[in-house]
């Protein structure tokens, strides 16, 4: 693949869904309750390493540095669209939540439990964008370090959605009839 792709396209799909997220976080309702910040670190600090470990190449020892894929245009065009598909999906999602969506683990004022778009089947679509997106990203760097990226974004994304579950079943009595009826991140499989 060319170096275009990876030093300007992969940043910029990532930057251009950071703006949006970014803008589209100051229509949402007031939070009415929000988790400790004890457990938010216990899920954003691995998330925060798995960026890291994508965005910073040279901090790691040459056996994260070594290739996990074959070298070629194949697997960096292949991960370019799951990063596209991913980063498409999360938006999807968090549109669908509207007013409710929160970066954090919180229930908002007249919060509603959405069960429309990508929620029918899937119960945390955002974090299943995200994870195929860091899937991508990682196809297209080719290295361990990035598929070490996309396993922490995987812990930090099933820590941060048992609190959100845990806080859902007490607001939401039909949480726990979503859940028999629903997928949590990755579809016939988890």
């Amino acid at each position: 693949m060319p170096e275009p792709v990876l030093r300007l396209v992969i940043p910029a799909l990532w930057l251009a869904w950071l703006v949006y997220w970014g803008v589209s976080a100051r229509d949402v309702k007031e939070t009415r309750w929000q988790e400790p910040l004890k457990s938010q670190a216990l899920h954003r600090i691995p998330l925060l390493l798995a960026a890291v470990l994508l965005a910073v190449p040279g901090w790691w020892p040459l056996a994260l540095r070594g290739r996990f894929v074959p070298a070629g245009p194949f697997f960096p065009w292949l991960g370019a669209a799951l990063l596209g598909a991913g980063l498409g999906f999360s938006i999807w999602a968090r549109r669908h939540l509207g007013r409710n969506w929160s970066a954090d683990v919180v229930v908002k004022e007249d919060h509603a439990l959405i069960r429309t778009g990508p929620y029918q089947r899937l119960r945390h679509p955002i974090y299943t964008g995200i994870l195929l997106a860091f899937l991508g990203t990682a196809m297209t760097v080719g290295e361990w370090r990035a598929l070490l990226a996309v396993v922490l974004a995987l812990v930090s994304f099933m820590l941060k959605s048992r609190a959100e579950e845990a806080q859902m079943r007490e607001t939401f009595p039909e949480y726990e009839q979503y859940r028999r009826e629903s997928w949590a991140l990755i579809p016939f499989i988890f």
